[in-house]
């Protein structure tokens, strides 16, 4: 991406003149605030989600721009009651980063990508106000508890505060599976809670060592899942079989199946 291509510029400069001809001439877009568009963002970005997922480009590209023309849109409403523009979001942005990357625009060195975490998570300590210093201060309270909890424990490392071999973190997985068998053996619902959301912490802390993203895990099997039973379904109705009425026997069979049909390679040609 070379910085000094002069479509980039034009093609900046015609979103900025289409914005405003929307914010002047559209009544849906003139009455936005930054408030109304804050859940339509939130829609937009699980839309780049899926299409990052699906892997499809043109999606990835098209979700991009929607996801442009929020922040654009965000930015003429500050604009507006002159609380700060496009620019001051740019430059803001490029100066933190800068900042944060002392090995890249400075003298500092960086030997590996931990020690870089590291740096990053310090460096935003230092910015934030004294007196209201905290390690989880960038982490939304709104995020999905999944993703939340993987965010908490990346700020946690970024300061030191972590286990130091994969080994230990299977052997805290194992030790709170029990502790959740035994909550669960008393009956304690309350308690059942408390021991199962520390498992799933713990299998999100393992997650993070063995480099795999829980959440990215997570909905692959959701969709794995959604994709074997519609499978399953298909085969139902093609038997002539109503899929409520099967024993779970029958249903398991119909599910081995579709695992199986997956499986199949593809023929050649």
């Amino acid at each position: 991406m070379n910085p000094d291509d002069p479509r980039y510029s034009e093609a900046f400069r015609r979103l900025l003149t289409v914005m405003n001809e929307l914010r002047a001439g559209c009544p849906w877009d003139r009455k936005q605030t930054l408030d109304s568009l804050r859940h339509l963002t939130i829609e937009e970005t699980y839309e780049l989600s899926d299409a990052i997922l699906n892997g499809t480009p043109d999606e990835i590209k098209t979700e991009l721009g929607d996801l442009l023309l929020h922040i654009v849109f965000y930015t003429k409403i500050a604009s507006e009651q002159e609380a700060f523009d496009i620019g001051d979001v740019i430059n803001g942005l490029c100066d933190k980063l800068v900042r944060r990357h002392p090995h890249v625009y400075g003298d500092a060195s960086a030997d590996n990508e931990g020690e870089i975490k590291r740096r990053w998570e310090v460096q935003k300590l230092a910015e934030q106000a004294e007196g209201k210093r905290s390690v989880f201060a960038g982490v939304p309270n709104s995020l999905p508890p999944l993703l939340k909890a993987f965010r908490i424990q990346e700020k946690a490392r970024g300061v030191g505060f972590d286990w130091d071999e994969t080994a230990q973190v299977w052997a805290k997985v194992q030790e709170e599976l029990g502790e959740l068998q035994e909550s669960v053996a008393a009956g304690d619902i309350e308690h059942m809670t408390d021991e199962f959301g520390d498992v799933l912490f713990s299998l999100i802390n393992y997650a993070r060592f063995i480099n795999v993203n829980p959440e990215t895990a997570l909905e692959q099997t959701n969709r794995k899942f959604i994709r074997r039973f519609l499978l399953l379904e298909q085969a139902v109705q093609a038997d002539g079989k109503v899929l409520h009425e099967l024993p779970l026997s029958e249903l398991d069979r119909y599910w081995d199946a579709a695992k199986a049909q997956e499986r199949k390679p593809e023929p050649t040609v």
